[in-house]
C-alpha cells in the first residue's frame, strides 16, 4: 500500500510505503507490483540495481535508455540521504525539459516513481549513501545514453561546486548533441 504525492511533474509521483513499526524494528513492503497497481502505476520489475555513493556530492547522471528499451524506474534510498532528480525529455510533452528534485533516504523511506522517456540522475548528500532501484526494461547497452549533468539548458540546481563524477558522466554530451529518440 502506498501513499502517492503529485510533484510537479503529472506522472513523477513520490511514492511513501506503509511502514510498520514496533520494538523490534519495521516491515514495509517495498516493491509490490499489486500496490502500485492500486495506485495507478502499470508496472512490472525486471532488474533492480544497487549504487553507494561513498562521498558527499557524487552525482550519477543524467542517464536514460532510447527507445524501445526506455526505462520507467522506481528509485529508493536504503541508507543515508539523496537528491533523485527526473528530467523530462519528451519533446511532445508540456514539461518537456522541465525537471523535479525529491529528497530520499533511509529515514523517510519515500521512493520515486520516473516514467519512461525522462533522464535519471541521483546526488549524494550523506557520505555512504546507497539507492535500490527497479527499472521495467534490462539494461541495454546500445540504448544507454548520457547527458550532462550541468547542462545549462536544462538547468538542474544541484547546489555543489565541486560535484564527484564518472569519467562517463564527465565527457557526456549537452542535451542539443545527443541522440535522444523521446
Amino acid at each position: 500500500m502506498y501513499e502517492v504525492e503529485k510533484t510537479e511533474i503529472p506522472g513523477v509521483l513520490i511514492l511513501a510505503p506503509k511502514v510498520f513499526e514496533d520494538q523490534r524494528g519495521f516491515f514495509y513492503e517495498a516493491y509490490s507490483e499489486k500496490a502500485l497497481h492500486e495506485v495507478g502505476i502499470e508496472f512490472i520489475a525486471k532488474q533492480e540495481n544497487h549504487i553507494r555513493n561513498e562521498y558527499v556530492g557524487v552525482i550519477r547522471g543524467l542517464h536514460f535508455q532510447n527507445a524501445p528499451y526506455a526505462q520507467a524506474k522506481i528509485v529508493r534510498c536504503t541508507k543515508g540521504h539523496v537528491a533523485d532528480v527526473a528530467v523530462d525529455l519528451r519533446k511532445d510533452s508540456p514539461t518537456y525539459l522541465k525537471w523535479v528534485m525529491v529528497e530520499l533516504s533511509a529515514r523517510n523511506r519515500k521512493q520515486l516513481y520516473i516514467p519512461k522517456g525522462f533522464a535519471h540522475g541521483v546526488i549524494s548528500r550523506e557520505p555512504y549513501s546507497e539507492i535500490q532501484y527497479y527499472v521495467d526494461e534490462t539494461y541495454c547497452p546500445r540504448a544507454d545514453r548520457t547527458v550532462r549533468f550541468d547542462d545549462p539548458l536544462i538547468g538542474v540546481k544541484w547546489d555543489i561546486e565541486t560535484p564527484i563524477l564518472s569519467a562517463k558522466d564527465q565527457s557526456a554530451p549537452l542535451y542539443k548533441e545527443s541522440d535522444c529518440n523521446f
